[in-house]
């Protein structure tokens, strides 16, 4: 896997939405912001709860962005405001910042302070103020993008010259230690470090990484999200349960990480772990991960050979591992992937952590109009909200938008 540049500011924001933040920033601090940046939230092609496990992943970013106009403090004081949570600006002093306070969403964007200086970095505070396009609870890594925007602006108004990676990996920090929710690296690798019409083949135990083209207009395909309007929230116990049994599965197997269980080496592994009277649900994640870092090395080999077709049946299979050995799919999730499947869809899977948020429906172009109009009809059917489509488009990563924004 080869090391890529950096992302590059190729997707431009429209001038109103930087003119209505730049403008509302200053309403509310009495200045003009320093800048405003941008993160985008992630829909993932495939590899689920692999990368906590030092495994592979392949997200791409989404038009969807948290954007953040952001101005120094010297003072030690943290403003945080959002114009898309109800209430007033959250004021919080950065030396009293301490992990599991609470703090709503604020806690996504304190986090990252907080990590930053623990890290050393002399970050002083800043007034911030966010909005986002990004669905909350929707699979697609709301909180990431608030984390890696705030990062990227921290880390250039600060001049701390910190690498993108870099940048991502505090993210998660921030999401582990000061928010509590146990996720591995992949969401905010994929908000910092996507570029547009790519997927990241991201390998998480290293974080070397490599953008492969997915060009799905060339090949006459549509990636459609379905977010089934069904909302999750990780900090729930279930994504750490799953990961706590993960964790066991390798120890039993007396290896660091599942990632050294090769695929090849599966079937004996988990007569390793029935001889060694396990917990069921042990053997099911094991098999899981193990077959779901073999899914991506199959996506990117059908990529390489120009088959993008043949991805749709991998999605499938990736989508039976999560429900029936992960179980971490919901009868909304499901109905969508066999609700496309039978209006003719090359392949669909959950997207995310599960237990709502999204799926993705890998179609063919003139199909695309009858597989969401299917989904929508199951859905109402079957009693249940309706789902919000759309199309999911390699996006660019996170990056600086305005420098000198205008005041109106």
């Amino acid at each position: 896997m080869t090391e890529n540049s950096e992302p590059t500011a190729s997707l431009a924001e429209p001038d109103t939405s930087l003119t209505e933040l730049t403008a509302s920033f200053a309403e509310l601090y009495g200045r003009a912001p320093e800048g405003i940046w941008a993160a985008p939230g992630r829909v993932n092609l495939i590899g689920e709860y692999t990368d906590f496990n030092d495994g592979f992943v392949m997200p791409l970013a989404l038009p969807h962005t948290a954007r953040a106009a952001v101005a120094r403090r010297t003072d030690g004081e943290l403003r945080l405001h959002s114009t898309d949570v109800p209430g007033g600006v959250v004021r919080l002093r950065i030396d009293e910042l301490a992990p599991h306070q609470g703090h709503g969403w604020a806690a996504y964007p304190a986090g990252v302070v907080w990590a930053l200086r623990e890290a050393g970095h002399p970050v002083t505070g800043a007034d911030i103020q966010l909005t986002s396009t990004v669905p909350t609870g929707a699979g697609l890594s709301s909180s990431a993008a608030l984390e890696v925007v705030t990062a990227l602006a921290l880390n250039e108004l600060f001049g701390l010259g910190l690498s993108a990676p870099e940048l991502a990996v505090l993210g998660q920090r921030a999401e582990n230690a000061f928010v509590g929710v146990p996720c591995g690296v992949m969401d905010q690798m994929a908000s910092a470090c996507c570029t547009e019409g790519h997927a990241l083949h991201l390998d998480t135990r290293d974080l070397t990484r490599r953008q492969v083209p997915f060009d799905l207009a060339a090949s006459g395909l549509r990636l459609l999200v379905v977010d089934t309007q069904v909302k999750h929230a990780l900090g729930d116990g279930a994504y750490a349960e799953r990961r706590a049994g993960c964790e066991a599965g390798a120890a039993a197997l007396g290896v660091r990480t599942l990632r050294e269980v090769p695929y090849d080496g599966l079937g004996a592994a988990l007569d390793t772990l029935a001889m060694a009277d396990v917990d069921e649900s042990v053997v099911r994640y094991v098999r899981h991960v193990v077959s779901d870092n073999q899914r991506v090395e199959q996506v990117i080999a059908l990529l390489d050979a120009g088959d993008v077709r043949a991805v749709g049946p991998v999605l499938d299979a990736g989508h039976a591992s999560l429900r029936d050995d992960l179980r971490v799919s919901c009868p909304e999730l499901d109905l969508v992937v066999s609700a496309a499947g039978e209006a003719g869809a090359l392949g669909a899977r959950m997207t995310g952590g599960g237990f709502g948020g999204s799926a993705i429906v890998l179609v063919a172009e003139e199909q695309a109009d009858t597989v969401s109009k299917s989904v929508l009809e199951a859905f109402a059917s079957a009693g249940h909200a309706t789902p919000r489509i759309f199309p999911a488009v390699p996006s660019a990563g996170a990056r600086r938008l305005s420098r000198v924004p205008s005041s109106g």
